[in-house]
């Protein structure tokens, strides 16, 4: 299961403030697609699969995984960041042998 950082969940739980929306999870899933293989997903869903994975940040960040995504999303860490050079979401996963030039696919 993939694991938020601190900078993470705070942001997604602005986010969900912003939203508006009571009763969604970050769903994070890895589809086929991209130039390297696979690609992230990231989206708020309220639609949770009895065999989805699901972690709990706080009382208000609930993310939610299906299972085959679960496994190549084992050990991988969600981060988000604010900065002049490196801004937004940014999944480290060691379970990725390489990435495109674009950073958002892997294999």
């Amino acid at each position: 299961m993939i694991t938020l950082t601190d900078n993470a969940a705070r942001k997604v739980k602005e986010l969900l403030a912003a939203e508006g929306a009571t009763g969604l999870a970050l769903r994070v899933a890895v589809r086929p697609g991209g130039c390297s293989g696979f690609a992230y997903e990231m989206f708020f869903d309220g639609d949770i699969a009895a065999d989805d994975e699901q972690t709990s940040y706080g009382d208000e960040v609930r993310v939610v995984v299906d299972a085959a995504s679960a496994q190549l999303l084992t050990g991988a860490t969600l981060d988000y960041k604010d900065g002049l050079t490196d801004a937004g979401f940014a999944i480290t996963n060691p379970n990725s042998n390489r990435s495109c030039g674009c950073g958002k696919s892997f294999s």
